[in-house]
């Protein structure tokens, strides 16, 4: 049976860190009022010469390094972002070319959040279908440039951080379902009626005229936007469903699961996730409190903090979900 495994991880963060400390002498904040409401108790920045590609560059690096593979055996290279290098062309092709693969395909997700598991399960059936060998996905973000580090922008950028993570995913004969590596499935859902409660409006063709005018940045208008409380609700409703979609399918019961690597936009959607199945502290792994939230990076740099951890190793059944713009949200059953 032809399936995909995940084959190794890497990951990236730059060397800068931000303290909510830091963060509240540029904000109306706190460490007490960041840590209750997120979790997160700091953050990674870059600095000003740094863009998207670098940090997908250099977690890629280490993925190829941990697989033991040569970069020329990659076939395909996908990469999840929200925050491209420039806004055309995809920032694939800029890794691709960094890496030194030409003419292999270079694939952009922009799901946000939800974009690195849309980028497993696009990989996962290129190779159940035999078309491609072995996959690179990036999952990176240079969230703080495009953040507002005024009092304004609070509530959503205490929320980001900056950093890569990467897998290389290959082809695997599975013979025995409950032992070999391979990915079980992939699941992925959107609602484009809440686009407009999680979003970054402009620069944007429905503007008028012009994408963006200097009036617009004035104002403030290319700023994220985010109604919370909406987010919440819902990112703590269809990830179960998304999580009970993959359970279903595969015959899985919840405590058969060795780990689960949720997406990292909030600590407390993942505790009530985790308290909506009963799961055991131990069975979760969280990385928010270092990272925060790096959208498209946070589940491969879960898991390659896991491996490291020794909290994910060879054999183990997991499961990730995630939920964010769009709103899109997604689940992956896999064992490592």
């Amino acid at each position: 049976m032809l399936r995909s495994k995940i084959l190794a991880s890497g990951m990236y963060v730059p060397p800068n860190v931000y303290t909510n400390n830091d963060i509240a002498k540029m904000m109306d904040t706190s460490d007490e009022w960041i840590r209750q409401r997120t979790g997160i108790e700091q953050r990674h920045w870059v600095d000003e010469t740094t863009a998207t590609s670098d940090l997908a560059l250099k977690a890629s690096e280490v993925a190829l390094k941990n697989a033991g593979i040569d970069k020329k055996e990659i076939d395909m290279v996908i990469l999840a972002t929200l925050s491209p290098d420039a806004e055309f062309p995809g920032t694939a092709c800029f890794l691709q070319a960094r890496l030194g693969l030409p003419g292999v395909p270079a694939l952009d997700v922009r799901q946000q959040c939800s974009g690195f598991l849309y980028a497993m399960s696009i990989a996962d059936q290129f190779i159940r279908t035999g078309t491609y060998k072995k996959i690179l996905i990036a999952g990176a973000e240079v969230q703080s440039k495009g953040l507002d580090r005024t009092p304004k922008g609070r509530e959503v950028s205490v929320l980001f951080g900056d950093g890569a993570g990467a897998i290389i995913m290959g082809a695997t004969d599975v013979t025995d379902a409950k032992k070999d590596s391979h990915v079980l499935s992939t699941h992925i859902h959107a609602d484009g009626t809440y686009a407009d409660e999680l979003w970054a409006p402009l620069p944007g063709t429905k503007n008028p005229k012009y994408r963006i005018t200097a009036e617009d940045v004035q104002a403030g208008k290319h700023w994220p936007k985010m109604n919370g409380k909406t987010v919440f609700v819902n990112a703590v409703k269809r990830m179960p469903e998304a999580l009970m979609a993959a359970f279903e399918l595969n015959k899985v019961k919840i405590e058969d699961v060795d780990l689960f690597l949720f997406h990292q936009a909030n600590l407390r959607i993942n505790d009530m996730i985790a308290k909506q199945f009963n799961i055991p502290d131990h069975k979760v792994f969280n990385t928010i409190q270092k990272f925060a939230n790096t959208t498209a990076a946070t589940i491969p740099i879960g898991m390659d903090e896991a491996v490291r951890a020794g909290k994910l190793k060879k054999g183990m059944l997991v499961a990730s979900a995630a939920f964010g713009s769009g709103f899109t949200w997604a689940s992956a059953l896999y064992r490592w």
